[in-house]
């Protein structure tokens, strides 16, 4: 499946759907806040899986999924860089609506090198 930009969307084995998996990580995984995003992360056997998530205090429906969609955009230039299995999740804090591509990804690196999961 291609999109209009000509990439194509990460695989979906590549994401963290189930809401149990969620909850899961946001609950037990280890937590860093770097400027508009705030990362949990759980080691996991398999691929490393991710979620991005927006809630409302985001804004309204529009102002969620462009937070949704830069964070995923911002994940699939950082994917390479990821060593071994983890289940990450992604949440976008309030102030994500202004934002730019290089910012968050300077704040997903950021709060990824904070956990210890990005290859250095």
């Amino acid at each position: 499946m291609a999109v209009p930009n000509g990439t194509a969307p990460p695989p979906r084995s590549g994401r963290l759907t189930a809401d149990h998996d969620i909850r899961r990580t946001i609950r037990t995984g280890r937590r860093a806040a770097q400027g508009r995003v705030v990362l949990y992360v759980v080691p996991a056997d398999q691929a490393t899986r991710a979620a991005f998530v927006s809630g409302r205090r985001v804004g309204n429906a529009v102002a969620r999924n462009r937070a949704r969609r830069l964070m995923r955009e911002a994940w699939r230039a950082l994917v390479p860089e990821i060593p071994g299995g983890f289940d990450i999740v992604f949440v976008a804090r309030t102030d994500v609506e202004a934002v730019g591509m290089h910012d968050m990804l300077a704040d997903m690196r950021g709060a990824l090198e904070r956990v210890g999961a990005l290859a250095s």
